[in-house]
């Protein structure tokens, strides 16, 4: 019932926007291009961006995202201008009342159609509130999938595949404008060069004498998280290789302690210590990144760093690095009710998240050294 409401609901939505829309140009002049997600995801994007200004070199093109992934695209060239949007469902923190994001809806096409975009690409292959809001917004080209809550505002819906990786969809949206090369497009962040000294400045203040590996081992979804032990165990592994260093923003301050009180072998901690840009530069300089399935290591498979990501409750699918896979490796137990999906909890209620404590430290340890051995380090 509630599906079959929230469908009635888009259909009716869909309708009254579509009175705002304008006709197209052959060619697309102003191209919105709508991405509402957080940092893994919005690098996932890079490569399609990379596509599409080869592909309409005359175009300008906007990219539309929360403000906090604003940093991730400032430096980009394949970008004419950013703008930001609070997207619903998508801000951390207090939720708003249920009537916030129709009026936002209302607020933010009113506001982009004054910008005069004709061509939409709608990023998130089930964003409904994008494709309203690109309708709203008066583009008369109008490109996504065909979901179901999708596809009543767009004019052109491609084939909907949920087990497709998101970096290929966004690729295939691409295509749909016109001939395209889509091939060999990599993650783009470049840090800068203050990013970069901080980077240096922090390497040569610990004399660091052996390759530098990191481990990224936080998540903003608890069923994502692998047992601190198990990573600890994984540095003592390493440590006649490398130079372990525990890296992770503020809220993960926590989950780095516990793996540092299993420690015996020396080991350093920039937790809280570098912004995204810096955190990058030292990914750039680190001989192997390790992690679970988070946006830090997306961020790490950018700077051309070998990575291995450890998956459970999250698609590898749909969401698994974008390179390589003899550089950057996926690793998941593949037990049958993963992926589920549910990244706050198992469903199942195993704690830590069986389809996590399945993936075993022999597995991580023998990754790590084959990536150091393809180094040289």
């Amino acid at each position: 019932m509630k599906a079959l409401l929230r469908s009635t609901m888009v259909r009716g939505l869909a309708l009254a926007l579509g009175v705002f829309t304008r006709p197209a140009p052959a060619q697309p002049q102003r191209i919105l291009v709508i991405k509402p997600d957080h940092l893994g995801d919005v690098l996932l994007l890079t490569p399609a961006l990379r596509a599409l200004r080869q592909s309409q070199p005359q175009a300008q093109i906007t990219l539309l995202v929360g403000s906090w992934a604003k940093r991730l695209l400032a430096d980009n060239p394949d970008l004419d201008a950013i703008e930001s949007c609070e997207f619903p469902g998508f801000v951390r923190g207090a939720q708003p009342s249920a009537l916030a994001p129709y009026r936002l809806l209302w607020q933010e096409a009113a506001r982009l159609r004054q910008m005069k975009f004709d061509t939409a690409l709608v990023m998130r292959d089930d964003h409904w509130w994008g494709g309203l809001l690109a309708l709203g917004a008066g583009c008369g080209r109008r490109i996504g999938f065909a979901h179901p809550l999708v596809a009543p505002s767009l004019n052109k819906a491609l084939a909907w595949n949920p087990n497709a990786h998101v970096t290929q969809q966004a690729l295939d949206l691409v295509a749909a404008l016109g001939s395209v090369d889509t091939q060999n497009h990599r993650l783009r962040f470049v840090p800068s060069d203050e990013e970069h000294a901080w980077a240096a400045a922090w390497l040569a203040q610990h004399q660091i004498q052996k390759p530098l590996l990191a481990i990224q081992a936080g998540s903003g979804g608890a069923a994502k998280l692998w047992p601190a032990e198990r990573w600890a165990q994984v540095a003592e592994q390493l440590a006649d290789q490398a130079q372990i260093v525990l890296t992770g923003g503020p809220a993960d301050a926590a989950d780095v302690a516990a793996i540092s009180q299993h420690l015996t072998i020396p080991h350093l901690n920039a937790v809280g210590q570098a912004n995204l840009g810096q955190l990058a530069a030292l990914f750039g300089r680190c001989a192997v990144v390790l992690g679970v399935d988070n946006g830090p290591l997306h961020l790490a498979v950018s700077q051309a760093t070998p990575t291995v990501h450890l998956f459970g409750p999250g698609d590898k699918r749909r969401f698994g690095p974008w390179g390589d896979p003899q550089h950057h490796v996926v690793l998941d137990a593949a037990i049958a009710c993963s992926p589920c999906g549910v990244l706050t909890h198992c469903p199942r209620q195993t704690k830590p998240s069986e389809c996590m404590t399945a993936i075993t430290v022999q597995q991580v340890v023998k990754q790590a050294k084959r990536l150091l051995v393809q180094t040289g380090t």
